[in-house]
């Protein structure tokens, strides 16, 4: 049975068929959604982007949107499909599969990658996202992440 961390980031997972580019651009739906989650987020939760770099984090609620905004800034779409949720002692590893549709393409793309997201008191602290899950694997030290 899932422990409830894992139903947490569970709840924060956009349905799979959401355009998660329409969803966090659009003012009034992101408002709505957020009024639904806000109280899982610790308010100084730090989102940290693995395209950013090294030591690169946004902070807060509006850091998360922003962190969000900054990449999907060449995405006309994109959706998220969660592939697996491992439990950890304070932390929750999500497995994903995004798909994505740039701007002035033809074809999607697809990724697959995944974050870790982290708990303190029953909130979600910090989010760290990997471009693959070859360094999410190393980040957490577990060998077997597919």
């Amino acid at each position: 049975m899932p422990g409830p961390n894992v139903e947490l980031v569970r709840a924060l997972m956009p349905d799979p068929g959401a355009d998660l580019a329409e969803l966090i651009r659009d003012e009034d739906r992101f408002a709505a959604a957020l009024d639904a989650v806000v109280g899982m987020f610790d308010p100084a939760v730090e989102s940290v982007p693995a395209w950013r770099g090294a030591g690169a984090t946004y902070t807060g609620i509006d850091g998360f949107r922003e962190m969000w905004l900054d990449w999907l800034e060449p995405w006309s779409s994109y959706h998220v499909q969660v592939d697996e949720m491992i439990e950890l002692e304070d932390s929750v590893v999500v497995l994903v599969r995004d798909r994505g549709l740039r701007h002035g393409m033809n074809a999607e793309v697809e990724l697959i990658s995944g974050s870790l997201w982290t708990f303190n008191d029953g909130k979600v602290v910090r989010v760290e996202f990997y471009a693959n899950r070859e360094e999410l694997r190393e980040a957490v030290g577990l060998k077997d992440l597919r």
